[in-house]
């Protein structure tokens, strides 16, 4: 069971001779520059582009990171035959812990909450936008009002920066090739569940990865970008994990795949 095309919750990705995904970034936008430089040496017509999710967390280019991704954005638009559904971002696991953040307040355990997140490495993204975890646990002390006002602010600041708030609105839960040869994931993804059922597994269920071991829904290959255990490019006969280790002192990694489901190139910052 494949997705809606049409749907606003899924990419779908449309008269693409090749496709290329962009691991995990976690805050590093000198490794994502580096990478976009050799991508566009490497670009071909036809082309498309994926991003699987977490860009923000852990590093300390947060917002240049979201600058470059809306700079190169606009690099690839002004090509021949690009359109603007032909470069699809997906939510990861750290854009999901921003969205829950800002809704924290109506959390029965926001404390717990708070603890779990920081733990996952979202006080960077606190800090970028101006606020910090000492700051997040003074309001959530006060209670749901005050905290009801720091969500909002901290949802203006994101909002103040250009464009930033028009990529966190427009990550996808999935994306997939026109006629489902390939499927992008940022985590994992049950196999035992059709695509539209999945819920949090797309950001939580990386366990789940490793089951693949037949065709899933039709697709010829499962594609993620994160890892928990960030060890590199692996592929088996249906699935490619492409986390290098960006933001725990790896590379950033990019492979461009073929309707095959074949990786024709792979490139990697320093």
């Amino acid at each position: 069971m494949k997705p809606n095309q049409h749907s606003e919750k899924f990419g779908c990705i449309t008269q693409a001779g090749r496709v290329w995904a962009v691991s995990c970034i976690h805050g590093e936008a000198d490794k994502l520059q580096q990478l976009h430089e050799t991508l566009s040496q490497r670009w071909q017509h036809g082309d498309r582009l994926v991003y699987l999710g977490n860009y923000i967390g852990r590093g300390s280019g947060i917002k240049a990171v979201l600058d470059e991704l809306l700079a190169f954005r606009l690099d690839r638009l002004c090509l021949p035959g690009m359109q603007a559904e032909d470069i699809v971002y997906l939510r990861g696991a750290q854009e999901e812990m921003l969205r829950k953040l800002l809704q924290i307040q109506l959390a029965s355990d926001p404390t717990s909450v708070l603890d779990w997140m920081v733990d996952h490495g979202l006080e960077a993204t606190l800090e970028a936008y101006g606020s910090s975890e000492k700051e997040a646990r003074g309001y959530l002390r006060e209670g749901i009002l005050a905290t009801t006002r720091w969500t909002c602010r901290l949802r203006d600041t994101i909002q103040s920066h250009p464009g930033h708030n028009d990529i966190l609105i427009s990550l996808r839960r999935a994306a997939y090739t026109m006629n489902g040869e390939l499927l992008f994931v940022h985590a994992g993804i049950d196999p035992s569940r059709p695509v539209t059922e999945q819920t949090d597994t797309f950001w939580w269920g990386s366990g789940y990865f490793d089951k693949i071991g037949e065709p899933y829904s039709g697709f010829k290959r499962v594609i993620r970008g994160f890892d928990r255990t960030h060890c590199g490019v692996a592929e088996t006969k249906h699935t490619i994990s492409l986390d290098s280790g960006c933001g725990f002192s790896g590379p950033l990694t990019a492979a461009c795949l073929t309707l095959d489901g074949e990786i024709d190139d792979l490139i990697s910052s320093d």
